[in-house]
This record gives C-alpha cells, structure tokens and sequence, in this order.
C-alpha cells in the first residue's frame, strides 16, 4: 500500500473545550486539504473551529474511516483520544499544545513541516501497550476501563492510610499501608508514577509497573514486573478508595473490593517525525544534562 493511499483520510483531534487551539486547527485542516487529503473533525473538536467546512466525525466513524489521526493539545487529550481509538488501531500524531508533552512531540512552530515528512512517509511508528483494568465486588464486575498510562487506587477523601493487598499471578507481593498505588505501563512511567518515585520505563520495556504512594514502611520499593502478569489489588476493610483510570475516569471502591490488571490485547501506534529520539525528550522535559557540544 502507497503512504500517498494509507494517510488519505486524516482525522483532527483537539484539547477538549479549547477555543485557543482553533488557529492552529484551521491551518493544519487548511494544509492538509492542500494536500488532497480528505479531512475529518472529532465532533466537539469542530464546536471550537467555529464556522468552517471540514466534515464532523463521532470517534467511532474517525476509526471506521481515518488512516491518521492528528491531536493538537497535551498529553491528557492523547490520551483520551488513544483509549477512544484503540479498538481501531488509526495511529497517532501528537502536536503538543499542552505544558509538557511527552507523547505529544511534535511542537505547534514546526506542525507543517513535521506532517509534511510524515505525508511523505519519513516517519518511525511505535507501539504502546494498555491496560485492561476490572473492578470485582463480591465476585461481580462493578467497572472496567482500558487505560494507556496508570490505574491509581488511592484513599479518596479520606484521611487515614488504607491497606491493599498486591498480588502477581496469585503470588502474594506484600499488604500495603500507603495513601495508595500506581499501575503503570512504560507510557505511564513518566507520568504520575514518576513524582511518586517509581521507576522510568523505556517504551519497549515490557513491564508494568507497581508503585506505593507515600507507603508507611519505608521499605515498601517500586517494583516492575513482566506485561504477562496479572495484578490483582484488594482493598482490605474497612477501608474505602477510589480508583483512577488515567487520571480522566474514576471509581468509588469499597473495602473488599478487588482490582484486576492486565495487558490490554489493544495497542496504540505512534508515529514520529524525521530526528525525534525518546532520550531527547528526556533530557528536554526532564532539563537532564544536554548534549555535549562537539
């Protein structure tokens, strides 16, 4: 299949709700159209470019149809847009609007030139592995929600520490006594698993990663096991939580209540302009030391 064929329906995505992303929207839309590419607009995405003559699209029809999908915003409208689009398999652009970006890479200065190597096929494609995260109540599903960066069980409202019990394939890990726990894939590894600690994960390490938040015992460490484990977290009573899917969804959970993670058979392709490098990034968001001037 030619790129010229394979990127022939591309799809644009914004920061919900974000009327200050509509110029850099109708430009990109305007380019691509000069480009003889037929255009789709995420339904609340085309709310914020006003009047314009691009062809809404539920995500479901952007899936069914698009070839490419463009996000312009941070790192949260990715990943909404990813969960959304997983099913599909439409691989993914990020132009970051947002404050950090690190899967958003492409910087909104240099979003023509960057589309325009990746229209002409000069790109490199990555793979992110989700998690496939269920909540169980007395043996019955109560909640379940596919995630591409973590599932947080924390201590909701309350004030006190709650008590989890971890497991790997059955195997009892510890009981925890924390404000809560981090579930990370390599993506989410920079994300809030990161200020708590936890380990960087390469993106083609294929590892999840446990990681305590503020855990009473000192000796409670981050650990990060194989992408084919089953992580199962039981809230001991009488304490209640709250469980967060990305950061975006959430759910109240009750002592008892017993969360099952694992490696979602959905994955999210990236795809990234001519010189990008995940170390660059690094060393760019994380201000590590720069590289040596030769």
């Amino acid at each position: 299949m030619s790129t010229n064929r394979l990127f022939h329906t591309i799809a644009l995505i914004g920061k919900y709700k974000s009327p200050e992303i509509s110029d850099s929207l109708i430009v990109l839309a305007a380019f691509l159209r000069s480009q003889d590419r037929e255009v789709l607009v995420e339904e609340s995405t085309a709310t914020a470019m006003g009047h314009h003559h691009y062809t809404a699209a539920s995500y479901d029809t952007i899936g069914q149809r698009a070839d490419l999908a463009v996000v312009l915003g941070g790192d949260g409208t990715l990943l909404n847009a990813a969960r959304c689009l997983a099913e599909f398999d439409v691989p993914l652009v990020g132009v970051n609007q947002g404050r950090l970006g690190f899967m958003t890479d492409i910087a909104r200065e240099g979003m023509i030139e960057s589309m325009t190597a990746i229209l002409a096929g000069k790109f490199s494609r990555e793979q992110r592995f989700l998690l496939d995260a269920e909540v169980l109540r007395h043996g019955e599903l109560v909640s379940c929600a596919l995630t591409l960066n973590d599932v947080v069980i924390n201590k909701g409202d309350s004030g006190r520490l709650i008590e989890l019990e971890v497991k790997v394939d059955d195997e009892l890990i510890h009981i925890l006594r924390a404000d809560g726990l981090i579930i990370s894939t390599p993506t989410g590894s920079t994300a809030y698993a990161l200020s708590a600690n936890g380990p960087i994960l390469h993106p083609s390490v294929a590892g999840i990663a446990i990681v305590p938040l503020c855990p009473h015992a000192l000796s409670n460490r981050p650990i990060t096991v194989s992408d084919r484990s089953c992580i199962t977290v039981t809230l001991l009573p009488p304490h209640d939580g709250r469980i967060h899917f990305d950061g975006q969804t959430r759910f109240d959970a009750s002592g008892g209540d017993i969360v099952r993670i694992r490696r979602s058979h959905f994955a999210v392709t990236l795809l990234h302009p001519p010189g990008y490098s995940y170390f660059a990034m690094l060393r760019e968001k994380l201000h590590w030391s720069a590289t040596p001037r030769h």
